[in-house]
């Protein structure tokens, strides 16, 4: 029975991901479907709202893909069958992979409201992926790269784009922030996109995968801001300084976490 749970844990991990990549040709419109910057009336385009990031951000999704396609497949090995971690690990990433699916059919079929229930779902189980691979050693720089790198890469971005997601559904609504200004709404956004970063800094253990994409996309945020058609120099600037404190607090975490020889740390961890 504990091989037939395994066999079937390694397959839903692999037809998960198989789901995944034939969402991402949908939603980046080379299937046929609508770019998701295009759909549902262009309210997740780079200037819909104060807090999405420039077009040239989205590109990181390439990189987070090629890391689950590898980890399906690294996952699929005689070795990885029965590891414990990959036990705890495989089915929290293929739901992952699914939500991400649903998210971008949710924003295909112009169903801009769901989308938003299905990337807090999405953020949740990234958070529980990434607990669970602090609780153990990578065994390998292989495994530390397929499997710790890419559930930090996509946590990092997700939540900004939950951010992003979720003002962007609320100004779709009719949402005018109670008459404050818009410009206050926006630094208050990427204020609580930064503490995001500086916590999963601290509960990372200066963790760099995290860290990295959650700079990538407030410093489009940045840039959209200050080259866009929706200009605000206020925002463009918090998401500067939230791109320094991030990278500040995760650096010295990662240095003081090093010197200390935390047993929970690995030397290879990223």
């Amino acid at each position: 029975m504990t091989e037939h749970r395994d066999s079937l844990r390694q397959a839903v991990v692999a037809g998960s991901a198989v789901i995944a990549i034939i969402g991402s040709f949908i939603g980046s419109g080379a299937a046929g479907g609508t770019p998701i910057q295009m759909a549902s009336g262009g309210a997740l385009s780079a200037d819909a709202t104060p807090i999405a990031p420039a077009g040239p951000a989205f590109g990181i999704w390439s990189v987070i893909y090629l890391g689950l396609v590898a980890y399906a497949i690294w996952q699929l090995l005689p070795a990885q069958k029965t590891d414990a971690r990959q036990r705890r690990l495989g089915y929290p990433v293929a739901a992952s992979l699914l939500l991400n699916a649903a998210w971008i059919l949710s924003v295909q079929f112009d169903l801009l409201w769901l989308s938003v229930p299905l990337i807090v779902l999405l953020l949740a189980v990234l958070v529980q992926a990434f607990r669970i691979s602090l609780a153990s050693r990578p065994r390998s720089l292989a495994e530390t790269v397929v499997v710790d790198g890419t559930i930090g890469l996509y946590l990092g971005w997700v939540c900004v784009a939950t951010a992003a997601n979720v003002t962007a559904v609320l100004v779709d609504a009719g949402f005018d922030g109670f008459g404050i200004d818009r410009d206050v709404w926006a630094v208050g956004v990427i204020a609580v996109a930064g503490l995001v970063g500086v916590l999963l800094a601290v509960a990372g253990r200066g963790r760099l995968a995290p860290a990295a994409s959650l700079c990538w996309g407030l410093a489009w945020v940045a840039v959209a801001r200050l080259s866009g058609e929706l200009l605000s120099t206020p925002t463009a600037i918090a998401a500067i300084v939230a791109v320094v404190a991030v990278a500040l607090v995760t650096v010295a975490v990662r240095v003081r976490t090093d010197r200390t020889g935390s047993a929970d740390w690995s030397r290879h961890d990223r």
